[in-house]
């Protein structure tokens, strides 16, 4: 994915929201293979990459967790939190060391509510990620699962 994408933060919020945002972040490290989240787990709050590699990965039942994405630096991690009722649909990990802004997901759904402009882009934002990542989705599982030369899978 390019820098310049989008769904990353630089790219999707004006310098104004970008700063209002980051006015509630706080600096995290986690350590390569530290669980983020697992699916189910309540979404209190989300992350955005500084450096590091973390992937989205599902639960299948018997088999390991199935990784459907990696994300990279000004990424989105976790896009449940705004959401009812915010559960994790998705498990994240660190594949490599991480540092990340940690963001609290009431605070910043209260900021929201409180400034719908600012909730507007903000909630923009995160839809432009969910859309991105299930046509990234739809097209892993098309290569995992679709017959060879078989037409459309969907």
């Amino acid at each position: 994915m390019s820098t310049q994408s989008p769904t990353r933060i630089a790219a999707a919020l004006s310098a104004e929201c970008r700063s209002r945002l980051m006015e509630m972040a706080r600096e995290v490290n986690f350590a390569e293979g530290t669980r983020l989240f697992r699916e189910g787990g309540h979404a209190d709050r989300f992350w955005i990459v500084r450096s590091g590699t973390v992937t989205l990965d599902v639960h299948v039942p018997g088999r390991r967790s199935a990784v459907v994405e990696s994300l990279g630096a000004g990424e989105l991690v976790g896009c449940s939190w705004p959401f009812k009722p915010y559960a994790w649909r998705l498990g994240a990990e660190a594949m490599t060391p991480v540092r990340a802004y940690e963001f609290d997901a009431e605070r910043v759904r209260m900021l929201m509510e409180g400034d719908p402009s600012f909730g507007l882009v903000v909630g923009h934002w995160v839809g432009q990620v969910l859309a991105h990542r299930l046509q990234a989705t739809r097209i892993r599982l098309l290569d995992l699962y679709a017959p060879h030369g078989g037409g459309s899978f969907l």
